[in-house]
């Protein structure tokens, strides 16, 4: 398995992903968006898998205005506003290859190979 685990330091469920393959015994890549973020590839990547760009985006994220705006951007500049501000994608994602999870989601994790 090849584990890259995209979230903050301080999202809980980002801590519980890292708790789930710690106690495992599964390696894994720890990527804190605050730092670095996800790239254009790996983005597109993880949302074609999970159902689309839409689907990627954190309706409770804390920062409302840039909500709204992604929400009233237009189709083909949404994805570089959402690029631009990665504090609205859900976490943690987690990435084993060509598969990848949105949020807390041991249940899928466990069948992973």
């Amino acid at each position: 398995m090849n584990i890259q685990i995209f979230g903050t330091k301080k999202c809980n469920d980002t801590k519980k992903a890292e708790r789930f393959f710690k106690e495992r015994g599964i390696k894994y890549q720890f990527i804190d968006m605050k730092e670095k973020g996800m790239s254009k590839g790996e983005f597109t990547s993880v949302a074609q898998v999970n159902g689309g760009v839409e689907n990627m985006i954190n309706p409770d994220a804390r920062d409302k205005d840039t909500l709204m705006l992604i929400k009233y951007t237009a189709d083909e500049d949404r994805l570089e506003k959402i690029l631009e501000n990665q504090q609205v994608i859900k976490t943690p994602v987690v990435r084993n290859g060509k598969q990848s999870t949105l949020g807390y989601q041991p249940d899928v994790w466990k069948k992973w190979k």
